[in-house]
């Protein structure tokens, strides 16, 4: 049968097993069966090291049967077979009832599947899948024995014969195969052919055969992926958009004069470089990096400056809307004046600052609408509400996009689209990202990177309160936060969900970024997430009696919400209890303590971002991870890492060590398959690297990817797959 890589595996391995393999393990075609890769290769005796399985685990195992015993069952009729199979290193028994494999003889050697019990102490499985060994079974007689990612109806030697059946038609598999790798790619990074690498990682002689065909594979999926990545940096370089050069004696030269501070060389040489690409008609497309506190606001609203001096009009979106308050709050204290053009007390060289929200009252969101509209807001702050139909802006030049990670690209887009032609884009993150995350989840974007702090900060230390070890501890830091507020400062509490509704989904919490690993996440028997209502109630009648004690969360109405970043900016709060609405952009200099409970369920980034609300001003601050995990525990290293760094870059990576890498590429938070198997973000930066330089070569040379049919083809399958949305997260 001929074979092409979308050929229906129906058409290859019949249509039970097809529908079991698509139901089960999402393999629909040839080319899905050969892409699935075995998680790992056994030789006999070394395969599954039958002394670590865990009750409960679903596994394949190779073992040798060591003893066959049959009686009749006490309680009803027929016989009970037991099968006890050893691997070298420990043993396992085999349950069968009314049934006996009539190959399970002492010596043979056999592959055993299902999920493993325990009965009288002793390790099990009840009617397990067996594929018994035979002299004329040469498949498992390798070296190595490929081991699949298996399913209760596919299991792994069905997974392996079904391949086998493709390898083995050489000439059909040799045209069903399109390389996406150009000769010259494979020669300049000595990797095999394609046939030979599938050959060699599903039926490996070697484990340098393996290693081989990993190599090979994981550039298949480098380059395809950065292939897709420079043609769209391609096309946004040749978008035509509006030059919006810098003008002396403007507002940028303004607002430079009123800064009360003077900018780092980071903010310069950052300014310097965004300047100069808005003075370019192509439309920037930039990704700002920096620690928390280093001041990338300040180099997006010198960005934006330089746009409403050339007739532009810039809009800063934010995540939440406590966020996008303290934004406009931020950019009208440092503009002053110059910021309320068209009032009374307005300077009419500068413009005006709107912000745009979506529970704004109605006549309030029409003046601002109108204003945006008509040109007279040069600068205009929003949440979503920004992307609502209705919202029209008369010449929009710059999108800054804040907080990028909970945006998508597609949001981002939404927003380009409303300017009469591509406006440039800026789009900020507080979280470092690791290079090879800038390089895959950002690669159409490039990157600048704020490291360097403002002078004059106090500087945060921070230590882990491990309360069930270290109960007095707790104790202690309630009089920490007294003896900062008796000298004139003020605190911050964190807690992960609000409290008072069963069930709640709240702004605690969780997502790509701020959900701990999987398997830290605990059991059902865990106690519920500490609650912002319940702690601040404690505080007031406990340990901070006395104390101007309040509360801040998602469910209370903006105005409170403002109200209550108003009083707490003012002095007039001791101790603010929140959510993880503080988590950016609130800015109190005052603030020197933050308290965060039940910090174990809180990702490492996230807690970098919490522990940056402090310590932004003169005074040294302290941040403290509160947390019933045992310090000895994974949980508890993890938060003994975050407190023993403050550089957001290394945290970064113990942050991508501590997620699975899925996560990252956004196909848990999908729900699809990445279309990323063999590649690490962990540990092939060098590949990825290497791959993105051969990507940008292959796209701007020549006729581009029109030379390349073959990786044209995997690219467009990629645009065309939903599987591609983890290049569409953010």
């Amino acid at each position: 049968m001929a074979l092409a890589m979308d050929t229906p595996l129906g058409k290859v391995v019949g249509p039970k097993t097809a529908k079991a393999m698509a139901d089960q393990l999402s393999l629909h075609t040839v080319r899905d069966l050969l892409r699935h890769y075995p998680r790992r290769y056994a030789r006999r005796g070394e395969m599954s090291r039958l002394e670590d399985l865990q009750v409960g685990d679903r596994v394949t195992v190779l073992a040798q049967v060591k003893k066959v015993s049959s009686r009749p069952m006490r309680q009803r009729r027929g016989t009970i077979t037991e099968v006890t199979v050893g691997d070298g290193a420990g043993s396992m028994r085999l349950v069968f009832f009314n049934h006996r494999h009539a190959h399970l003889e002492v010596g043979a050697w056999g592959l055993f599947a299902g999920s493993v019990g325990k009965w009288q102490g002793d390790l099990q499985f009840t009617h397990p899948d067996c594929h018994v060994i035979t002299g004329d079974d040469d498949d498992w007689a390798r070296a190595l024995v490929p081991i699949y990612p298996a399913s209760k109806d596919v299991s792994s030697w069905v997974i392996q014969k079904s391949v086998k059946l493709l390898l083995d038609d050489e000439r059909s598999l040799q045209q069903a195969l399109d390389d996406p790798l150009p000769a010259p790619v494979r020669e300049r990074h000595g990797l095999v052919p394609l046939a030979t690498a599938l050959r060699w990682k599903h039926r490996p002689e070697s484990q340098e055969q393996v290693d081989s065909a990993d190599e090979r594979l994981k550039w298949d999926e480098a380059l395809v992926l950065q292939a897709t990545l420079a043609g769209r940096r391609r096309a946004a370089a040749l978008e035509p958009g509006i030059a919006r050069p810098r003008r002396a004696g403007g507002l940028l030269d303004a607002v430079d004069a009123a800064l009360p501070f003077a900018l780092t060389d980071g903010q310069r040489e950052v300014g310097e470089e965004l300047a100069a690409e808005l003075a370019r008609e192509q439309p920037m497309n930039r990704l700002l990096q920096g620690e928390v506190g280093s001041g990338k606001t300040v180099v997006a609203l010198r960005a934006m400056a330089q746009v409403v001096d050339a007739g532009g009009q810039a809009a800063l979106l934010a995540p939440t809307e406590v966020l996008a308050a303290q934004h406009a709050r931020s950019l009208a204290a440092v503009l002053g004046p110059l910021g309320r053009a068209g009032e009374l007390d307005g300077d009419p060289a500068g413009t005006r600052v709107v912000l745009l929200t979506g529970s704004q009252k109605a006549a309030v969101r029409r003046e601002a609408r109108a204003a945006v509209a008509d040109g007279s807001a040069g600068i205009v702050v929003g949440t979503h509400a920004l992307l609502q139909e209705g919202v029209e802006f008369a010449d929009l030049g710059l999108v800054v996009v804040d907080e990028q990670h909970r945006f998508g690209v597609e949001q981002r887009d939404a927003l380009r689209a409303k300017g009469n032609r591509p406006p440039h884009v800026l789009v900020m993150t507080a979280t470092p990202i690791p290079r090879t995350v800038a390089m895959t989840v950002y690669g159409d974007l490039e990157t600048s990177t704020l490291r360097q702090l403002p002078a004059g900060r106090g500087g945060v230390s921070s230590s882990l309160v491990p309360v069930r070890e270290k109960p007095s501890w707790l104790d202690r830091a309630w009089e920490r936060v007294r003896e900062e507020v008796a000298a004139g400062r003020q605190a911050y509490v964190v807690c992960p969900r609000i409290g008072d509704l069963p069930g709640e989904k709240d702004d605690g919490p969780g997502g790509e970024d701020g959900a701990p690993p999987e398997d830290e996440k605990g059991g059902s028997d865990r106690r519920p997430p500490l609650a912002v209502l319940d702690v601040a109630e404690e505080l007031r009648a406990g340990p901070l009696a006395q104390l101007r004690v309040e509360v801040l969360h998602g469910r209370m109405t903006p105005e409170d919400k403002e109200a209550r970043m108003r009083a707490f900016a003012a002095a007039e709060v001791d101790v603010l209890v929140a959510t993880t609405v503080v988590e950016v952009g609130v800015d109190v200099p005052n603030a020197t303590v933050m308290v965060v409970m039940d910090a174990d369920r809180f990702g490492v980034s996230q807690l970098h971002q919490l522990r940056g609300r402090v310590a932004r001003g003169k005074h040294p601050g302290l941040c403290l991870l509160v947390s019933e995990a045992p310090a000895t525990s994974a949980t508890g290293q993890r938060l003994a890492a975050v407190a023993a760094t403050t550089d957001g870059f290394e945290l970064a990576r113990l942050d991508l060590e501590t997620r699975r890498e899925g996560d990252v590429l956004g196909a848990a938070q999908s729900g699809r398959r990445s279309g990323v198997r063999l590649l690490s973000l962990l540990d092939d930066e060098h590949l990825i690297a290497e791959a993105r330089v051969e990507a940008t070569r292959l796209v701007e040379e020549g006729r581009g990817l029109a030379d390349h049919p073959e990786l044209a083809a995997a690219v467009a399958a990629l645009a065309l797959d939903d599987r591609a949305d983890y290049l569409e997260k953010a």
